[in-house]
């Protein structure tokens, strides 16, 4: 199998996306603020139009087939990144982060999350490459998950989970915030501030979800550069389309459901895919009519929000 990841195109890669991070946290947002909706529609617009050009790119340089992997690739991620902007506004409304300071949060989780996600992506393609039943095993999980995920609807205490109390066990932590402050000094001993707390817990979730979302990429491609590339441009989009969905993230009803039948989906492919050959194309559709679906129905069927539980 042919594989477009040179080491050229990493290098140039990698580099493009820390200059763009070092812009957006030494310049375009040096000091807190409240993220506007102009600034964020901007912004979410901006990183989808840069993920486009270079599906497009690579469409054009590296054929059909790498062009569809890495969209397809990158509407599974971005979808199940519209699902994670869920749970970060439950840590933001948890631990009662001000407006002004989400935005750092989240960049700093996405610095996490990019580092995170590139081991993950590494070890993946060593094991997938040297023992092919990872593959089944990972379709596997990835069926369980969808299982899961479509029956699993319940309260979310992100205040209450093992990061926050082994943060309260093993770090000396202030119980209030700093401004946007990680640290404080008092009395000559340095203890960790509640945006701290915050912050870990953040990271903690995204590490926790990468477990999904990682494996269903592999499902479409087995080119470790397709699957991180898709993976840090759909990720480097979540802050701005945050503050862009926030009013409406938690009516987004149906998500889970469509995102629990992609992950067997692709999860079934895996398994089955030494008897069946399903055209990438095909998977692209079905990713893009499942999801479709699911978004067409949580505007034309309001009810509940997501995370509410009906009283028994």
């Amino acid at each position: 199998m042919l594989r477009m990841g040179t080491p050229l195109n990493w290098i140039l890669f990698n580099a493009f996306i820390l200059i763009s991070m070092v812009l957006d946290l030494r310049v375009f947002h040096r000091r807190p603020h409240k993220i506007k909706l102009c600034e964020a529609a901007m912004a979410s617009i901006g990183w989808i139009g840069v993920s486009a050009l270079f599906g497009l790119g690579v469409l054009y340089f590296r054929g059909e087939q790498p062009g569809l992997e890495f969209f397809t690739g990158y509407l599974i991620e971005k979808a199940l990144s519209v699902d994670n902007l869920f749970l970060f506004l439950v840590i933001f409304r948890a631990f009662a982060v001000e407006d002004r300071l989400q935005h750092r949060l989240l960049e700093l989780g996405v610095v996490g999350a990019l580092v995170m996600r590139g081991i993950m992506i590494g070890v993946g393609a060593q094991l997938i490459e040297h023992f092919s039943w990872v593959l089944y095993l990972l379709g596997g999980f990835l069926v369980y998950a969808g299982i899961r995920l479509f029956f699993k609807h319940v309260h979310l205490h992100p205040e209450k989970s093992r990061m926050v109390g082994f943060a309260q066990k093993y770090l000396r932590v202030v119980p209030e915030f700093h401004g946007g402050r990680f640290f404080v000094r008092t009395e000559g001993k340095l203890f960790a501030t509640h945006l701290f707390v915050a912050l870990l817990v953040i990271e903690f979730t995204d590490v926790t979800l990468a477990v999904d979302s990682i494996p269903a990429v592999f499902g479409i491609t087995r080119d470790p550069f397709i699957v991180y590339t898709s993976n840090v441009l759909a990720i480097l989009g979540l802050r701005a389309l945050y503050f862009l969905l926030a009013g409406i993230i938690d009516r987004l009803r149906f998500l889970d459901e469509g995102l629990a039948v992609v992950l067997v989906f692709i999860g079934g492919k895996m398994i089955g895919d030494r008897w069946v050959d399903i055209p990438v194309s095909v998977s692209l559709a079905v990713v893009g009519g499942v999801l479709l679906i699911a978004l067409v129905a949580s505007v034309l069927i309001p009810g509940k929000k997501k995370g509410e539980v009906t009283p028994e």
